[in-house]
């Protein structure tokens, strides 16, 4: 009779999980035994979403809350700085949190536009200033959840902020097409991107007018997540399998050009 080896735990960084994928994803996380350390963007939703999961049967003493505001990428350095702390091994970052585009162009008070920061520069910032933990143990990996709305996207290079033609879409698909890309830089650990599904979350409206549970799209990040899932280093995936990105995405000259931008538009704020 064998006995089959349960996996050891391990810690979990979820961006954005107040709500939606990022709140299911934490609550399959923790219902595997993980340590689950979950942002917010604020207190108050943070202590909302870890009540919810604790009442949804996650183990209170393995969840751990961390709050920045990602439109303040001096709070995404605060925040990496608090997480390294208390979690010198990070075994897995999930790069969730991601806000529609608005209507009128809107910028940062780091004169970023919004969306290009919220989904795209604070989690470039995020995972660079993690270094540490998520280098701390082999076989960590990022999981960035994108968008096949990386497809219709460009890069606007000469002026990412947007301020000579806006459109809510092109600046909300110019983001996940950075985050897409942005998988594929070299780094200690194995990153991945992947499109979770069009989900019925605060995204929808930005797709279609309707959409399948969060938890399914959850499931599928989580699927990246668990170490027994082999990954295709820099792959995008759609759901659950490995997908062509956009032709740029794939360039090398493009993870150069894209992080060299991001290297600087995050230096102004430092």
């Amino acid at each position: 009779m064998s006995s089959a080896v349960s996996p050891a735990p391990r810690t979990v960084l979820v961006t954005g999980a107040t709500s939606g994928i990022g709140w299911e994803t934490a609550r399959l996380l923790a219902g595997r035994g993980d340590t689950v350390v979950l942002h917010a963007p604020d207190r108050a939703s943070g202590e909302d979403a870890v009540a919810r999961l604790a009442a949804a049967g996650a183990d209170a003493g393995r969840l751990d809350l961390t709050v920045a505001d990602f439109s303040r990428l001096d709070e995404v350095r605060a925040m990496a700085a608090h997480v390294a702390d208390r979690h010198p091994v990070l075994d897995v970052l999930v790069n969730n949190a991601a806000v529609a585009a608005p209507e009128r162009r809107t910028l940062t008070a780091d004169g970023n536009e919004l969306a290009f920061q919220v989904n795209f520069l604070a989690a470039y910032l995020l995972t660079h200033e993690l270094a540490g933990p998520l280098g701390a143990r082999p076989g960590s990996r990022v999981v960035n959840v994108s968008s096949s709305m990386h497809r219709t996207a460009s890069i606007a290079w000469n002026d990412p902020q947007r301020a000579k033609r806006y459109s809510r879409l092109a600046a909300y698909a110019q983001s996940q097409l950075a985050l897409t890309v942005f998988a594929r830089a070299e780094a200690s650990w194995t990153s991945v991107s992947v499109h979770p599904g069009v989900c019925d979350t605060a995204l929808l409206p930005m797709y279609a007018h309707e959409g399948e549970t969060a938890a399914d799209g959850a499931a599928r990040v989580v699927r990246l997540c668990d170490p027994v899932t082999e990954l295709v280093p820099g792959a995008y995936y759609d759901r659950t399998a490995v997908s062509p990105a956009a032709p740029v995405a794939m360039e090398d000259r493009t993870v150069r050009r894209l992080c060299r931008l991001a290297d600087q538009l995050v230096a102004k704020s430092a």
